[in-house]
């Protein structure tokens, strides 16, 4: 039977397995699901077992459970190890879904739930593609480990020490990830490269305690005031980031690279549109794909201070806050980032404003040559499944555990994705389309026997 065949037969009772799947609330940043993520790690579990996989193991951490599994019954073929992640984001604002996100729906060809395509639904099409060689072929084309985490949604804090710890247990060949996406329907690409990231807070403190405006407006610091003036000063008029240092370690772009961003043949109008935008925004000198795929970013997350519920109170707040969040390329230091950015914030607080800086996340920047075998295999299975063959892209996201793949394990990482840009991970009415359920199943076992 072929393996066409084989999916097609299969594809109520697949498509009836990840709606079990989606069901379970496994919201990693949120202790009251502690224990939906067991019962997600269990699930895995599982389904890893059925496949046919010679070894299956929960492993605790201190956060969520990783799932590792092996089989290793193909002496003198590569080995690939498949990572996937089964938690997913919370779903507020819930108002917004059109069906609950942990009742699974499938509308026009879609299948609508948290976690469909980000990263259920792509973790589960490596599970499928597995046990569909074993069930075919009798046994696998090659040596094949999973390592699958509940963490990767807040910033994977657990899964580095495992690797560390068990280093000669996950020695691959090659990793393989599939938490990305295609470019557009029916035009499949391959990252090559991700962004890194920092974040930090910020807080202004001005009087101790908040002040009537009448009584007080026009002869005190402002909080709020000292707040937006302070964050203005971190960008120029041309969309450069204006901290001293920032650029340092930002490779510039050559003529070669700027060819394989142009051969997305990316719409911005088309973008600008869908959006209701009147303009795009960004650095000056680069396209809409080269600023989002090659060049860092320091962006406000969220400011809040002061009086904002419903109505009038005329107030001057003695706090305010910031969130910031900055996506890192090339050999940027995230460490080093955050102290030049707390540097440069000090160096400009205005005169009766107290600040303080509170840093968070780090992660460097991933990148891969497209030239490398691994890839180039992936790129001949996307064709021989899509009749056109994978573009390579960086992408502007940040997943901070493939740089340490790569670094841990000395081992090329391939990003096959299989969702679409416009497929609502992290937001309401996530969704994965059914295309791809079926293009990517077959895209999977074509990589895997061509290896």
């Amino acid at each position: 039977m072929s393996y066409e065949s084989y999916f097609e037969q299969k594809r109520e009772q697949h498509l009836d397995e990840l709606k079990q799947f989606l069901t379970i609330p496994s919201i990693s940043a949120l202790s009251a699901h502690k224990q939906d993520m067991v019962q997600a790690a269990e699930w895995v579990a599982d389904k890893l077992r059925k496949a046919g996989l010679q070894t299956v193991e929960i492993h605790a951490t201190d956060g969520h459970p990783i799932v590792y599994a092996e089989h290793l019954q193909a002496p003198g073929k590569p080995t690939v190890l498949i990572y996937g992640h089964y938690d997913v984001q919370p779903v507020d604002p819930l108002h917004l879904w059109q069906t609950p996100p942990f009742e699974p729906a499938i509308r026009d060809g879609k299948l609508y739930a948290r976690g469909a395509t980000d990263d259920k639904g792509q973790l589960f099409l490596h599970i499928k593609a597995v046990e569909a060689l074993m069930s075919q072929e009798g046994s696998l084309p090659v040596n094949v480990k999973f390592c699958i985490e509940g963490e990767e949604e807040i910033s994977s804090p657990s899964l580095p020490g495992f690797m560390k710890a068990n280093d000669r247990k996950l020695a691959t060949d090659v990793v393989v990830i599939s938490d990305t996406s295609l470019l557009e329907k029916g035009k499949p690409a391959i990252s090559t490269g991700l962004r890194g990231l920092c974040s930090l807070e910020v807080a202004i403190h001005t009087a101790n305690t908040d002040l009537h405006s009448g009584t007080y407006g026009g002869g005190v610091p402002n909080a709020l005031h000292a707040l937006v003036e302070l964050l203005a000063t971190l960008h120029d008029s041309n969309g450069r980031i204006a901290v001293e240092g920032f650029y340092e370690g930002v490779p510039e772009l050559s003529e070669a690279m700027r060819e394989e961003f142009a051969k997305q043949q990316f719409d911005e109008e088309k973008l600008r549109n869908s959006l209701g935008l009147d303009s795009l925004y960004g650095e000056e000198g680069y396209s809409f794909v080269e600023r989002i795929g090659a060049r860092p970013t320091l962006e406000l997350n969220g400011v809040y201070g002061g009086f904002q519920g419903e109505g009038t109170k005329t107030v001057i707040p003695k706090e305010a806050h910031a969130k910031i969040t900055c996506r890192l390329v090339g050999n940027q230091d995230p460490v080093l980032m955050l102290e030049r950015i707390a540097a440069h914030l000090k160096a400009h607080v205005p005169a009766g404003a107290k600040l303080t800086v509170t840093p968070g996340e780090k992660a460097r920047a991933f990148n891969m040559d497209p030239g490398h075998p691994m890839l180039q295999t992936a790129a001949d299975a996307y064709e021989r499944v899509y009749g056109t063959r994978a573009l390579f892209t960086k992408d502007g996201g940040s997943i901070p555990i493939v740089e340490t793949f790569s670094r841990v394990l000395s081992a090329p990482v391939v990003m096959m994705g299989f969702g679409l840009p416009d497929e609502n991970l992290h937001a309401p009415n996530e969704h994965f389309n059914l295309e791809n359920f079926d293009k990517g199943l077959l895209t999977i076992v074509e990589f895997l026997k061509r290896l």
